[in-house]
């Protein structure tokens, strides 16, 4: 408990001589401040924040039922404990003044030795609940500084595969970084709509966007003379290719059992790298899914990927443009893209256009 010099005590009465008498008996342990009406002590309590409030009940113009209310419902002073000092004494006064939020009721005329003890106990309480609020605030405090190192080190780490994945494919930079971007702008306006607001809240739109860098991880495993072939790739080439959504998804598992848990990140990393190049109609790869079959991030990516695909230059072909590459995004709905996916990116046109502009390569 605070020492005498720190602990305060707020006494509320409309009796002069009851004042009075409440000063002397507490002046010795305690520092006192007494209020005549609900009005003024409502002025000190919020003023000077007391330990301890002793609180009459019959009062003219503000009872103390009522000062006790607004105590409780100020966030300042909800914390206070009030305790009510009464000629009052049936079992429905108590009632109401607990349910008000009061810890105790003490009985006029008052015993010294009771009041003190009362006072005491209610003290040793309230240190010990601002005691476990304090390490409550030292804990949450701790916890945010924890999280807040573990989504820097998260951080790191996506960029550090990233930029695997950039060294390997210079082509890939800005890529991933409108991929990311129209991935973050389709999953916003998806999630306006009733079917997908569940699973689109504001922090999975960010680990949705965060993900999708690592949607080519796994072309770190292609070979170069398959991975910078400068012309169009044979078959059997291609094959190799499309063995990438596999490897990153094995990649991305790997490091997961080395950190000892995958998490959210990592699951919906993992889904991306793997079947960002499955189709609607069950004609895509690694395993052949249809329709909802695909995860709806999947689904998210497949758009955002083929799209700025098409725009891109490549040493075997020359880029579409914009609008060529969103016909045939249009053209691929039912067959290769969920159709809600593509009509909702049809109508962020104006994001999409943002963020090609933003993060050319020409």
């Amino acid at each position: 408990m605070k020492s005498k010099d720190a602990v305060s005590i707020l006494v509320v009465d409309d009796t002069p001589a009851n004042l009075s008498l409440m000063a002397n008996l507490l002046a010795e342990h305690y520092q006192v401040k007494v209020a005549n009406n609900g009005a003024r002590a409502l002025e000190l309590a919020t003023a000077t924040l007391p330990d301890l409030i002793l609180l009459d009940i019959m009062m003219p113009e503000m009872d103390g039922y009522e000062v006790c209310r607004r105590l409780k419902s100020d966030p300042h002073t909800e914390l206070v404990p009030v305790i009510f000092l009464t000629a009052q004494n049936s079992v429905e006064d108590e009632e109401h003044g607990l349910l008000l939020g009061a810890v105790d009721f003490i009985h006029k005329p008052i015993s010294p030795p009771i009041v003190l003890a009362r006072i005491k106990t209610h003290l040793q309480v309230k240190a010990w609940q601002d005691f476990l609020q304090d390490q409550n605030s030292w804990l949450k405090s701790e916890v945010e500084r924890r999280l807040s190192e573990v989504n820097r080190l998260q951080e790191s780490s996506i960029m550090v595969m990233v930029s695997l994945a950039e060294f390997r494919d210079e082509c890939t930079g800005n890529h991933i970084r409108r991929t990311q971007e129209y991935v973050r702008a389709l999953a916003e306006r998806l999630s306006s709509q009733p079917k997908y607001a569940a699973s689109l809240s504001r922090q999975q739109i960010e680990l949705l966007a965060k993900s999708s860098a690592l949607h080519d991880i796994g072309k770190i495993a292609i070979p170069d003379q398959v991975l910078l072939k400068p012309s169009k790739l044979t078959p059997d080439e291609f094959c190799i290719m499309k063995s990438h959504a596999v490897r990153g998804y094995e990649m991305l598992r790997t490091a997961g059992s080395y950190m000892g848990e995958q998490g959210d990140f990592l699951n919906m990393a993992m889904e991306i790298a793997w079947h960002h190049h499955e189709k609607w109609d069950g004609s895509g790869y690694p395993d052949a899914l249809a329709g909802e079959q695909i995860s709806l991030s999947a689904r998210i990516m497949a758009v955002a990927d083929v799209f700025d695909a098409l725009m891109a230059n490549r040493p075997y072909k020359t880029g579409m443009t914009y609008e060529q590459a969103l016909a045939v995004v249009v053209e691929g709905s039912g067959t290769h893209f969920d159709p809600q996916i593509v009509e909702s990116f049809v109508s962020i046109q104006s994001d999409v256009q943002r963020i090609a502009s933003l993060w050319s390569d020409r």
